[in-house]
């Protein structure tokens, strides 16, 4: 009967949403192992348990204005519609988050804002997809075709993710010390320019240094014919950087405190400094990297509770303020949706739908680049 009871306090609690799921059933099996007990009693409660309707989802993203923007806009009204806590984490890079995932438990991980239809084909090549069912997400219909797309031709037609922004990386400049005019001049060789030793920045990312050093040798990053001149001009704009920063909160920092004049940026950071007062200038140099983030979500996952929340967060009304408060224009197609005056006004915004005008990573080149490209960067960045 004590045994017993210890079951339904655990199951409460767990239901109360006390306990994690993986928690519970760690606890379950461990008074279970400690009382003796064996056989139905314990497969019982625990079926009931892993039957029952998930209480939480959990969100992984890149952290900062971007996850303030997700949690202030659509966490807290999903979970006041459904009842589902939206447990919130964040990450500095999408190598480091895939070291996370590919170390945990399935389920442990269900939803990442993912950069990118490189990691969309990391992932389902890692076996850690899954189909959306569609029906359960009608405002998918809203959503810019040519993101689907690209994504649709890597899972043979279904989907593991929802489209949900888009932006550029492009040049950052404090106006203070850098005209536009000289910006316009030297584009991406800005970067490796003698004259601001010290005061140049870059993200510490191997496909973004990679993708610079061909535009500082004009060459085409889709198709380099000299990878030894990359290599070389990754390691000039080294030599010459203050730091290769890690995280969107650095790059705003670096820039803000003036630590740095110059470095590639992503958009939505930078118009946020400018919304703050800070005269940084951005340019997007010809051959300037654009990209698409999406919603992936995990095998594993609690699939009709993932599946509600992305078709909320895809609601006209959410997606808008999601990206009036992150600063990156949403995947909804403006031909179909009516957008705001303020996400019209953001960098990279496309009011076509068809985003011709931005220059992507080709996933088949450089997802066979990866192995080899990633660990030479690694030694590059270590002084090699």
């Amino acid at each position: 009967m004590d045994t017993t009871k210890r079951y339904e306090r655990l199951l409460e609690r767990y239901r109360n949403g006390d306990l994690e799921r993986r928690t519970f059933l760690g606890l379950l099996g461990a008074a279970a192992v400690t009382a003796g007990v064996t056989g139905l009693p314990v497969s019982k409660l625990t079926r009931h348990a892993m039957a029952a309707k998930p209480d939480q989802v959990r969100f992984d993203g890149w952290g900062g204005v971007v996850s303030e923007a997700f949690r202030e806009h659509a966490f807290k009204a999903y979970t006041a519609k459904t009842g589902i806590e939206v447990v919130d984490g964040t990450f500095g890079g999408a190598d480091e988050y895939i070291s996370r995932v590919k170390a945990s438990q399935p389920g442990e991980f269900n939803i990442a804002h993912l950069s990118g239809v490189f990691d969309y084909v990391r992932y389902h090549n890692l076996e850690l997809s899954s189909e959306l069912n569609e029906d359960n997400i009608p405002n998918l219909k809203n959503v810019i075709t040519a993101l689907q797309d690209v994504l649709r031709n890597v899972t043979g037609g279904t989907l593991s993710a929802v489209p949900y922004d888009y932006g550029t990386t492009s040049l950052a400049y404090n106006r203070k010390y850098i005209s536009d005019d000289e910006m316009k001049e030297k584009g991406a060789k800005l970067l490796i320019d003698p004259a601001y030793k010290g005061k140049i920045g870059g993200w510490g990312e191997w496909k973004t240094r990679i993708w610079y050093g061909a535009l500082q040798t004009d060459q085409n990053p889709n198709a380099i014919e000299n990878m030894d001149a990359v290599w070389d001009a990754i390691r000039e704009h080294r030599d010459l950087a203050l730091k290769y920063w890690a995280s969107g909160a650095e790059l705003m920092s670096l820039l803000a405190e003036e630590e740095i004049y110059v470095t590639e940026g992503w958009s939505g950071r930078i118009k946020a400094l400018q919304d703050e007062g800070h005269d940084i200038g951005y340019y997007d140099p010809p051959g300037g990297l654009g990209w698409q983030e999406c919603l992936f979500v995990l095998k594993g996952s609690p699939m009709e509770a993932c599946e509600e929340l992305l078709n909320f967060m895809l609601e006209p009304e959410v997606a808008i303020a999601v990206a009036e408060g992150q600063n990156y224009p949403p995947a909804l197609d403006p031909t179909k949706v009516k957008l705001s005056d303020k996400v019209a006004a953001l960098p990279a915004f496309d009011p076509t739908g068809t985003l011709s005008g931005l220059n992507f990573f080709d996933p088949p080149y450089w997802n066979s680049n990866e192995a080899e490209w990633s660990k030479t960067f690694g030694r590059v960045q270590k002084g090699y």
